[in-house]
């Protein structure tokens, strides 16, 4: 997601007075903003940043609906507005046959040796941000188990 794509996106809904919209975009965008001045990057924020930002804001609402009382159905509506929304900027995540395919394409010769340590060392840098954390761990454990 282009940050500055993200910056018209806000506007947008600002003019269409969607204050709900506004304010998960406007998460968005002062998180990257954060997070460039942090990697010291402020005047040319990259696609790269932008995207692990909204994963990592995605997680973050992910566990405020989770572990939101059920009673609390405002609050579990609002996360899962916001959740819905952070949803259509996030990057579209490799599925776990993919995931498998491309670690077993590009690292044969580490698998081979079976030791899932050194496969998730090595293949980690190379899917972040492109798959789950989680479904890399479970093909990786597939693959040493056969």
């Amino acid at each position: 997601m282009q940050f500055e794509q993200l910056q018209k996106d806000m506007i947008a809904a600002m003019k269409a007075r969607d204050k709900v919209r506004k304010d998960a975009i406007s998460v968005l965008v002062s998180a990257a903003k954060k997070a460039a001045i942090d990697e010291g990057c402020r005047d040319d924020i990259k696609e790269e940043l932008v995207n692990r930002v909204i994963l990592k804001e995605v997680k973050s609402v992910k566990e405020q609906i989770d572990s939101c009382p059920a009673e609390r159905t405002d609050l579990l509506e609002e996360y899962q507005a916001r959740y819905d929304i952070f949803m259509e900027y996030a990057p579209q995540m490799m599925s776990a046959e993919e995931v498998e395919q491309f670690i077993t394409e590009k690292f044969a010769e580490v698998v081979a040796g079976k030791n899932k340590g050194v496969i998730m060392k090595n293949v980690m840098p190379e899917l972040k941000g492109k798959a789950d954390g989680s479904v890399i761990n479970q093909v990786v454990a597939k693959l040493c188990q056969s």
